[in-house]
């Protein structure tokens, strides 16, 4: 599972009807955002000033279109349609200027959800001050990720709902290992709920309570962060 994946997608507003996005800037961040929609049968448009950028996403077919323009050129992005798409992406993370003046430009020629990425703290609150609908910051959330996971080594992964509860997928503890689901009373002992369980290479959603776990398997709750920090190593 990929739960980090969520934080990002879930601002794309797919469950809107929307079939077409706009993916300004193809580096590494904006590649990847391409290539998960195209995989996900959306329509993507590829944008970038680089013509090598352009023609490397097309000829890798992670997109239905790209273009070549400069994004701080309001006129350009009007004439290309640009504003004429529900969700755009700006993936220009490493320059703050670009990336602001075409955050406003998309904002003020009528996008209704602009999502755009920050490099810095001060990037991110300029990004909301010219009306950036939802600011991601890979940076931090990597740095988050990954001190969790220096302290938490069983943690595989986790998405936070909010500032109290997360949805975590975990190795299977050996304090578990051999235990029923049943036997581990995760809702009373540490308000969690236990969602899915690997099977095979498999999930298995809502899996039985009499099913028994085994140290080295995933598992998936969802519940408080104090519980989940209350777990064993």
């Amino acid at each position: 599972m990929n739960l980090s994946a969520l934080s990002f997608f879930r601002t794309l507003r797919a469950d809107r009807g929307s079939k077409q996005f706009a993916v300004i800037g193809l580096g590494r961040f904006g590649r990847a955002v391409c290539s998960t929609l195209h995989g996900l049968g959306y329509e993507v448009l590829g944008i970038d000033a680089d013509e090598k950028r352009v023609l490397q996403t097309l000829n890798d077919k992670i997109a239905v279109r790209t273009l070549e323009l400069d994004s701080t050129n309001p006129i350009a992005l009007k004439e290309a349609g640009v504003f004429e798409i529900d969700t755009v992406i700006v993936a220009i993370g490493n320059y703050v200027e670009e990336s602001v003046i075409t955050t406003l430009n998309l904002k003020e020629g009528g996008v209704p959800h602009v999502v755009a990425k920050a490099s810095s703290q001060i990037h991110e609150k300029l990004l909301k001050k010219v009306g950036a609908d939802h600011v991601v910051f890979p940076e931090h959330e990597m740095g988050c990720h990954l001190a969790r996971s220096l302290t938490k080594p069983g943690i595989l992964d986790r998405f936070e709902l909010d500032p109290d509860h997360t949805i975590v997928e975990m190795l299977v503890p050996e304090e578990f290992d051999g235990k029923t689901i049943a036997e581990l009373q995760l809702r009373s002992r540490y308000n969690l709920t236990l969602l899915a369980v690997s099977h095979d290479g498999r999930f298995e959603i809502n899996p039985d309570p009499r099913q028994r776990l085994y140290k080295g398997a995933a598992m998936v709750v969802i519940g408080s962060n104090q519980g989940v920090e209350c777990l064993p190593a």
